[in-house]
This record gives C-alpha cells, sequence and structure tokens, in this order.
C-alpha cells in the first residue's frame, strides 16, 4: 500500500486524484493528507472523500507528519517547484500536474533537488494516452514516413474551453507562463515523443487579441454582472452545487475569485500564438494555438522521407458528430493508407484512467518493463516540454530566436 498526499485542493486535484485513490485504487494507494493554502477548499475534499483526511496549510508540516512515500502537485503552476523542491529534499516522490514549472529559474531549481536526492518526479501528460496519439507513435515507429523532417501542429480552442483561461489564475503570466507553457505543454510533449527529438531552437510571436479588451468589460465578475443573463462569455459553472462550495463559498478565505470578467484589462498572456522549432535531428515544427475559435480541435501532419500523416480532431462543432478519428498516410507513390478508429469513451476519451492506471497500478502489478510505447513521463519530458513554451515568451519578448541550451544546461537532463 502506497501513501500519497495532495498539494491543491482545486478541482484538478480532487477529480482526477483523490476521488481516484478512494473509488478505484484503495487496493494500492491511500490518501493520507491534503494541503491547500485554502483551508476550507481543503476541507471540502476532504468532506467529498468521506474519510478522516488530515487537512494542512503548510507543506512541509504534512510531510513531517505523514511520511508519505509520494506527493501530488496540483497547485497554482507558478508553485510547483517550491512543492516539488520540498518533497524531494524530504525523500518523498512526486507527481507533477503539468506544466512542471513555469520557467527557467524554477526548473533549474527542481533540476538541482533532482540531483541532489536522485528521487523520482513524474510528470502528467495524458495526451500519450489518448487512443488516436498512441496510433501515430506507433505508425511512427514502424517507419510510416521514414524519418521526420517537419510538424505541422494547429490547436484551436473554442470560446467555451479557451474563455476560461482567462477566467482564473491563468491569466496572469506569472502564475502559469501562459498558455505556451500552461496548456502547450501537453501539445510540445506529443511532438517530442511522437517524433524522439529534443527541441534546440524556438521563434515566436504572440499577442492579446481577443481577450483583455477593457472596452468590452461590464464587470469585474461573471455573478455580480449586470448582463450575467445576456452575455455569451458567462461563466457556466455559476450554477453548479460543487463550484459553489468549491470555490465561491471558499473566497473570504483567501479572495480567489474563479469567474473574473474575460475582458479585464489585468489580463497579461497571448491568446492568439505561433511558433517555430527546430530539432537535434534537424526537423522543424510550425504550431499555432488559437485560444477564441468558433470551434475546439487540432490539426497534424508529419512530412519525413518516405511520406506524410494527416491527423484531424474536432472536439466541438458541427464535425464533432463524427464517431470515429481518422489518420491518412501517404507514400510516395500516389498510395494512402487511412486508419479509422472509434473515439474513445470517458475523461479525455479515455486516457485518464490509462494514466492513472499507470501511475497507481502498473509499479504494483508488471514493472518498469510494461512501458513499450514510452508513455511514462519523467523530470526529462516535462522539462523539454516546457522549455519550448518558456523559450517561445523570451522570443516574442526580446524579439528573437532563443536556444534551449541558453535555459538550461542539457547535460543536466540527460539519463533522467
Amino acid at each position: 500500500m502506497k501513501k500519497y498526499v495532495l498539494a491543491g485542493a482545486g478541482n484538478r486535484g480532487y477529480w482526477m486524484y483523490a476521488k481516484a485513490i478512494r473509488d478505484e485504487y484503495a487496493d494500492c494507494a491511500v490518501l493520507a493528507g491534503i494541503m491547500d493554502v485554502n483551508k476550507m477548499r481543503a476541507e471540502y475534499v476532504k468532506r467529498q472523500m468521506g474519510q478522516d483526511i488530515p487537512v494542512y496549510t503548510d507543506f512541509a508540516k504534512m510531510l513531517r507528519e505523514v511520511k508519505p512515500d509520494c506527493a501530488i502537485i496540483t497547485t497554482t503552476d507558478r508553485y510547483h517547484n517550491d512543492y516539488v523542491v520540498q518533497a524531494l529534499d524530504m525523500g518523498v516522490e512526486v507527481i507533477c500536474e503539468k506544466p512542471l514549472t513555469i520557467d527557467e529559474v524554477k526548473l533549474n531549481q527542481i533540476l538541482d533537488a533532482r540531483e541532489r536526492t536522485g528521487k523520482n518526479v513524474r510528470v502528467t501528460f495524458n495526451c500519450r494516452y489518448m487512443p488516436h496519439f498512441e496510433k501515430i507513435k506507433e505508425l511512427l515507429a514502424k517507419g510510416a514516413v521514414g524519418q521526420v523532417y517537419s510538424v505541422h501542429f494547429e490547436w484551436m480552442l473554442d470560446c467555451v474551453h479557451g474563455a476560461d483561461y482567462f477566467r482564473r489564475w491563468h491569466r496572469r503570466i506569472e502564475n502559469s507562463g501562459g498558455l505556451l507553457v500552461h496548456k502547450s505543454t501537453h501539445h510540445f510533449d506529443i511532438v517530442n515523443w511522437l517524433i524522439e527529438q529534443d527541441p534546440e531552437e524556438v521563434s515566436a510571436f504572440g499577442a492579446l487579441r481577443f481577450y483583455g479588451d477593457e472596452k468590452r468589460q461590464k464587470g469585474l465578475r461573471c455573478s455580480t454582472c449586470t448582463e450575467q443573463t445576456t452575455c455569451p462569455f458567462v461563466y457556466p459553472g455559476l450554477s453548479e452545487p460543487s463550484v459553489r462550495e468549491m470555490y465561491f463559498d471558499c473566497e473570504k478565505e483567501d479572495g480567489y475569485f474563479r469567474d473574473r470578467c474575460v475582458f479585464d484589462s489585468e489580463i497579461n498572456i497571448y491568446d492568439t500564438m505561433s511558433l517555430n522549432v527546430r530539432y537535434s535531428k534537424g526537423a522543424s515544427m510550425t504550431y499555432s494555438l488559437t485560444a477564441y475559435g468558433p470551434y475546439e480541435g487540432w490539426k497534424l501532419s508529419i512530412t519525413g522521407s518516405e511520406g506524410r500523416l494527416e491527423a484531424v480532431q474536432f472536439d466541438t462543432g458541427p464535425q464533432a458528430e463524427d464517431t470515429c478519428f481518422h489518420i491518412k498516410v501517404f507514400d510516395r507513390e500516389d498510395g494512402v493508407m487511412t486508419y479509422d478508429m472509434k473515439k474513445g469513451t470517458g475523461s479525455h476519451g479515455g486516457a485518464d484512467t490509462k494514466l492513472l492506471d499507470n501511475l497507481f497500478r502498473a509499479e504494483n502489478s508488471c514493472g518498469e518493463e510494461a512501458d513499450p510505447l514510452g508513455q511514462r513521463a519523467g523530470l526529462r519530458a516535462g522539462a523539454l516540454s516546457i522549455l519550448i513554451g518558456i523559450a517561445a515568451n523570451k522570443s516574442i519578448q526580446e524579439g528573437k530566436i532563443v536556444k534551449i541550451a541558453d535555459l538550461v544546461e542539457l547535460d543536466r537532463l540527460k539519463g533522467l
């Protein structure tokens, strides 16, 4: 039985990890402590768990008293490094929600702690477990396009999902690193994993074009806004009891508002982003992220010495009604092979269940060797994915190409 503690009693911490430990992994895992700087929110998660779990506002105290095997970090991104470093230095392994951290200074602090302690850090990239990405990985491993030369990746967030990043703490770049770190870390990790090359140089552009327009702002927050009933950007969770209890009822503890206006002038992250990446074996990637699309989904193409792979996913909008996911592989003799796959069910197409099984059960049942696609993501993968976003932010701010090696000594990532 492995003993876990949770740092960060928000939506992700409870629904993804705490609830799963209670409902699915009670035979091999136990949640032995809950920590949040907002004690009311930690107490809420404790009530939802229905178990006598000690609650803390002091992470180090929790580690000393509970003596866990592993700490699960789901706090605001800017504090990930603090909790990861504290856990490692106290001999505790870590499961960290993506992104690992938000800038190169904090990343180097984590790498220092890993070198001091030798303890493991896992980063949770559920995209690796999505059936369509698993299939793409298998096809590339079998040489479907030969040696990879170029990648084109476009990701579109709609005005439901996309807007939500501009209501919460994510809207300040000092909290989240912006979407190029907080959100795109998923996408960069997928490309790094699929093509098995390391990023070396990044050039990027970014702007706030749609949200953060104070001329369109009618109030500080949705719940008190006079146009709450007519605004198309009103927070849809206003009437949900679980949101009320987890966030609105806990505001007096720390003053955190879950439903701020998406047009507030304090927003300083980008909603329109594009970048280029040069990889270690010569491949290049063009990537874009838009946070205000009329539909949600993505388009991916990977071209190599022997052909081209194309895949498209529609999550919302008219084309989302297609029950299958389609992958096409084109060879250089006018041939095309199409792979039609039924869309997965469950959270993130069933990927979250696979990820949780890998986190909580795989080591107990089948050992480290049972990972044929290399889906387990450790400190190295977590670092390389955020380094693209960190470099992109620097490129936007400084107007120049940024080398990954200028952010971290690459030798530090070897062997992780």
